[in-house]
């Protein structure tokens, strides 16, 4: 584990699972910034019990076991337990190292064969109540590939959590929690306004989006203020009866490997990178 922290905030880190984030909390008072993780999450050694985890080189799931590149048809296989679809790429699922560390920053680094080539890093940094992370992918591979990126970060959710974030446009999805096609957002998602999350499941990506969205919690005492930069949508995932919800900044659509024009996605040649960042700013209230 790897601790950070600011004159008001404290990060903690596990970078051999996933180069994940395992909990970031006010250190006044100890309250939870993000979904908290206790023992037994950590003992559990899955990034997502903890309370974020970078996604590269793609966000979310890929139909068609596979996509093409330039030079041809790239097989993918189912890579969790819980799903049927390869979903999420790879470096979550990878051992990060310390390249460097503060007391108030970190980076870290890791390199990766499959399903391509690649490095990523991310670099954490806290400041005045302040979470910056910052993830850069470098294509390493002699062929290019396509890359996204994402960060998954759980958030607590009670009766009183308020969101807002604005888009234009949403993915309906199927079973298989795959795009079918894009419709003007529903009223009862419609987060422009500041308003509270809908009962209802939702587990759809967003577009149009300028990168900024507040969350609210009054009954847990603040707000986040975040913006994020080299995303044009999000993936918001409310599940019914549970303390979380998520909003997911993403360079792409799930499954733009499939739809018109790969929107979002970036073709890399060797040496080539993108990179996507998220600040998270802490408010008390």
């Amino acid at each position: 584990m790897i601790e950070l922290q600011d004159n008001l905030t404290q990060l903690t880190l596990a970078p051999a699972t996933g180069g994940s984030i395992v909990n970031w909390t006010v250190r006044a008072t100890g309250q939870p910034l993000l979904r908290p993780s206790d023992a037994h999450a950590i003992s559990a050694g899955l990034p997502g019990k903890l309370g974020c985890y970078p996604l590269a080189p793609w966000s979310n799931r890929i139909a068609e076991g596979g996509f093409d590149n330039p030079d041809g048809w790239l097989a993918l296989a189912p890579n969790s337990s819980t799903d049927p679809l390869p979903i999420h790429g790879s470096a979550w699922q990878q051992a990060w190292q310390v390249v460097s560390q503060a007391t108030d920053e970190v980076i870290l680094e890791m390199a990766c064969d499959a399903p391509f080539a690649y490095r990523a890093e991310q670099r954490f940094r806290l400041e005045n109540g302040a979470l910056s992370i910052t993830l850069r992918v470098t294509h390493l591979a002699d062929s290019p590939a396509w890359h996204g990126l994402g960060l998954h970060p759980y958030l607590p959710r009670t009766a009183g959590t308020r969101l807002q974030a604005k888009a234009s446009l949403v993915w309906m999805s199927d079973a298989a929690k795959l795009p079918t096609e894009l419709a003007p957002v529903p009223t009862a998602w419609d987060f422009q306004p500041l308003k509270s999350l809908p009962d209802g499941l939702v587990d759809n990506g967003f577009c149009d989006w300028d990168g900024h969205c507040l969350i609210e919690q009054p009954e847990l005492g603040y707000t986040l203020e975040c913006q994020a930069t080299g995303s044009d949508y999000f993936l918001l995932y409310c599940p019914p009866g549970l303390g979380f919800f998520c909003i997911e900044p993403v360079s792409h659509p799930v499954n733009a490997h499939h739809l018109p024009g790969r929107p979002g996605l970036k073709l890399l040649e060797q040496g080539q990178s993108t990179h996507l960042t998220f600040n998270l700013k802490y408010r008390p209230l």
